[in-house]
């Protein structure tokens, strides 16, 4: 991440961001529109594949529901939004533009150097890769100071966390306006102090995404008893308390001393496996039937509105005892 640049930084760290603009309007993408109308923006959405505009509003008219429990932005209107099929012209008044482009690095490299060549100068670029370094992205493009990865969480209307990742070539200044304009749209910004795949949420569940494979793999359990250990288990404190403020409660009264001096061997033993197992046909089917099983006579769409229904009550919840999981790492 760069220092400063010889862009105007007063101004730049001035400029507010007022209309929004949505490259990609699958699930991330719409989840970003509905957050971002949900707070009151203008928000213009741009995708090429047949049907996207139809699509998208559906999308947004359903999360609009769970939004309205949670509280909409005086101004807040589904007429915000405008669907512009022609890229050029869909980002180039835009003073904030998030890409959602398929995780495929080729086609986000030259999206996002088309996006560069046509945003007005002082616009932030931020891509929603889950993946992939903003180095990598940024390098095809004439203006790469102000590129950077915002990363979310599905569904993004709802979860607060976007990991702010910059690139070798990211400008400060960029930084610091993109993680304000998130925050206005009720986020919590976590800045990743380095650049690596699959940034730090992704790279955690990944690891655990893996050992379920391996735990379903070799017979242990099934798809249901798996995500039963995790949603009576751990999941309810990770709610709050993520693994290492859980652990140092595991230690008692001298906490994460004491548990890493009885529990610390652990992790010599072979408790986890750090490669995931070969994705067979038998794995695969196996893990398809189990969650099928799971969710017969549910379609995805009544999956997504009882979830989003608990997520809404969980957050308010969480919300008096948010400061258990302050990003300054203070209680």
């Amino acid at each position: 991440m760069k220092k400063a640049t010889n862009l105007n930084v007063q101004a730049e760290e001035t400029h507010q961001v007022r209309k929004i603009a949505v490259v990609g309007t699958g699930v991330i993408g719409s989840g970003w529109i509905a957050r971002c109308l949900a707070n009151g923006y203008d928000v213009v959405a741009t995708d090429p594949a047949t049907g996207a505009e139809q699509r998208l509003r559906a999308s947004v008219e359903q999360a609009w529901t769970s939004l309205t429990k949670v509280g909409l932005a005086e101004g807040a209107s589904l007429r915000r939004l405008r669907f512009d099929p022609d890229l050029a012209s869909a980002v180039s008044d835009a003073d904030f533009i998030q890409e959602n482009a398929p995780e495929r690095e080729d086609l986000k490299r030259k999206l996002l150097a088309k996006i560069d060549k046509s945003a007005k100068p002082n616009a932030i670029i931020a891509s929603s890769t889950s993946g992939i370094t903003p180095s990598t992205l940024q390098s095809d493009c004439g203006r790469p100071e102000r590129v950077l990865v915002g990363h979310p969480f599905n569904p993004v209307y709802l979860l607060p966390l976007v990991e702010i990742v910059p690139g070798e070539a990211t400008d400060v200044a960029i930084v610091e306006r993109a993680s304000a304009f998130y925050q206005s749209i009720g986020m919590q910004s976590l800045l990743v102090r380095k650049e690596i795949e699959g940034h730090i949420a992704d790279r955690l569940m990944e690891a655990l995404w893996r050992e379920a494979l391996h735990i379903v793999n070799d017979g242990v359990a099934t798809t249901a008893e798996v995500d039963a250990a995790i949603v009576y288990g751990a999941g309810l404190r990770w709610a709050l308390m993520g693994p290492f403020l859980t652990f140092h409660l595991a230690g008692g009264e001298q906490g994460m001393r004491h548990m890493l001096e009885q529990f610390g061997p652990t992790l010599k033993l072979p408790w986890t496996r750090l490669e995931a197992p070969k994705l067979t046909d038998a794995l695969r089917e196996e893990i398809i039937a189990g969650c099928e099983a799971q969710s017969e006579g549910h379609s995805i769409e009544q999956l997504e509105i009882r979830r989003d229904d608990f997520l809404v009550r969980l957050l308010a919840l969480l919300k008096p005892y948010w400061p258990a999981a302050n990003l300054d790492g203070r209680m």
